[in-house]
């Protein structure tokens, strides 16, 4: 019996030429539920309304020794003159296109209809292997309603419940013997010995990480730890959330920097709505991108896929590295912009602010007005967004193209900073040139630090060892996080502190 695998696309080196099986059907048969059980995940949001899923989300499951990559695709409707119905359907067209294999999912409580035999007539003729899943079938009553679908002319039929997992063993396993495997692959006595020599390398790099950092030689240097709370860990992809209020362009960002059209952009608000993301190489470096719905206000959410949408979006924010926030400069910085981007800050995510349309105010503006100024609108940004002074800002117009190459240079510059560790011995001859009575606090809430390390990365964690056990006043956090920054950097990223002191009784 096979065994499902939860996982990302691509999760690892390869991933990307592993068979593709596409999910199609129309809106609101349990396409993502059926998505998210094979791939262990909450990758799609599932709910009531039709027409939830919209851009094509990508994922992995393993079925008898074999893996193949999954895509989940929003209902399609042939022939719908909407906006959103339509681009839907070019997203999903591009699904078919790159597929081994599809699967057509129907809902067996719902009467056939004509768009169900044309979209099977539009599967047939791609040449593909069609599988059909008909869908919340549970009780025998259901199993022999499910038989009436054989007149759409498919002779793969399997009656199945994604929500209660039933039937699904079959169709994986039809599927499976369907998609040719591959080849064995003779490896020449050079490609062994190279893999031979990463398992090693792997190994190695995982006993270090368990048992904590690697003595120093004697003599030498610290050897540089792979563990995420000790030191610069080794990072093989950087996960960028790309973050911000509805309609300020992030699907079209996206789209700008992977050079695709992933993601669909329309003047609608609330367009995206499950977490989109891709990935780009730039200078030997692995960069996620993750499009993420607009983020508001509970109140300003009804829908209930637009209520998950935002949930969503916090919990991809959480697991980024790096967080784009994207304004909108024909809006100005606004009350939601500094919600969102306190979120980013509290959570420990580094930050870059990018300040999307510039185009649109300054050489195409159509209102009279004169072109806006730079240097004041990043003077009213600091303002607002006061607690995110750490982050670089960048002027760009993600549907014109500008600015999109800085950008990347931030992102690979900031994750670094992110993960940069200073010794105990660098931080502490840093103490020793501070006057810190030039520290702006009250005199109760002085303190004095006999030393300081830096205990974590990702982001920079630093703990003091004080006399006093008390929390570090605001104005004096402020004055040791800019001193730490002018002598090391940590350019957009938020800097952590924690207070020990020296007379803290030890448990036990």
């Amino acid at each position: 019996m096979g065994k499902y695998r939860r996982s990302v696309v691509p999760t690892q080196p390869g991933a990307a030429a592993l068979p593709l099986v596409a999910i199609v059907g129309r809106p609101n048969v349990g396409k993502s539920t059926l998505f998210n059980r094979l791939t262990r995940s909450r990758r799609s949001i599932v709910g009531d309304e039709s027409g939830i899923t919209r851009d094509r989300i990508y994922g992995e499951y393993e079925w008898a020794g074999r893996q193949f990559r999954l895509v989940d695709t929003g209902g399609i409707v042939p022939d719908d003159p909407e906006l959103i119905p339509t681009e839907i359907y070019a997203q999903a067209r591009v699904a078919l296109e790159e597929a081994d294999a599809l699967v057509l999912v129907v809902d067996a409580r719902t009467e056939l209809a004509s768009p169900d035999y044309d979209l099977v007539g539009m599967l047939i003729r791609g040449g593909k292997p069609v599988f059909l899943a008909v869908n919340k079938v549970e009780g025998e009553a259901m199993a022999f309603a499910a038989e009436n679908f054989r007149q759409l002319g498919i002779r793969n039929v399997f009656p199945i419940s994604s929500e209660h997992g039933l039937g699904i063993g079959d169709l994986l396993e039809a599927i499976s013997e369907a998609i040719p495997a591959p080849a064995e692959a003779v490896l020449t006595e050079e490609e062994t010995l190279a893999a031979q020599e990463a398992e090693d390398a792997q190994a190695e790099e995982a006993e270090i990480s368990e048992g904590g950092p690697a003595p120093a030689e004697e003599g030498g240097e610290e050897l540089r730890p792979l563990h995420r709370t000790h030191g610069e860990f080794e990072q093989h992809e950087t996960s960028v959330a790309i973050i911000g209020r509805p309609n300020v362009g992030k699907s079209t960002l996206l789209n700008a920097l992977t050079g695709t059209s992933r993601a669909i952009v329309s003047p609608i608000p609330g367009t995206t709505r499950d977490a989109v993301d891709e990935v780009v190489e730039f200078e030997g470096s692995q960069l996620r991108f993750v499009d993420t719905a607009g983020i508001r206000r509970k109140g300003k959410t009804h829908l209930m896929a637009e209520k998950m949408s935002v949930v969503m979006a916090r919990r991809h924010l959480e697991a980024a590295d790096v967080a784009l926030l994207v304004l909108d400069a024909t809006d100005g910085v606004t009350a939601a912009d500094a919600t969102i981007g306190g979120y980013a800050h509290e959570s420990g995510r580094s930050v870059i602010i990018l300040v999307n349309k510039w185009d649109a105010v300054t050489t195409g503006r159509t209102d009279g007005k004169p072109p806006a100024d730079r240097e004041i609108f990043e003077k009213q940004l600091r303002t607002v967004l006061k607690y995110l002074s750490y982050a670089p800002v960048i002027f760009l117009s993600a549907l014109e193209g500008t600015g999109l190459g800085r950008v990347l240079n931030e992102v690979k510059a900031v994750a670094a900073e992110r993960r940069k560790r200073v010794s105990t011995g660098q931080m502490n001859r840093f103490l020793e040139r501070i006057d810190f009575q030039r520290a702006p606090v009250p005199m109760a809430k002085r303190i004095r630090i006999f030393y300081m390390t830096q205990a974590a990365v990702a982001p920079p964690t630093f703990v003091l060892f004080t006399d006093r056990d008390i929390k570090l006043h605001f104005s004096f956090e402020r004055f040791l996080e800019n001193q730490i920054r002018e002598a090391f950097g940590f350019k957009g990223t938020p800097i952590w502190f924690k207070v020990r002191a020296r007379n803290e009784k030890k448990d036990g």
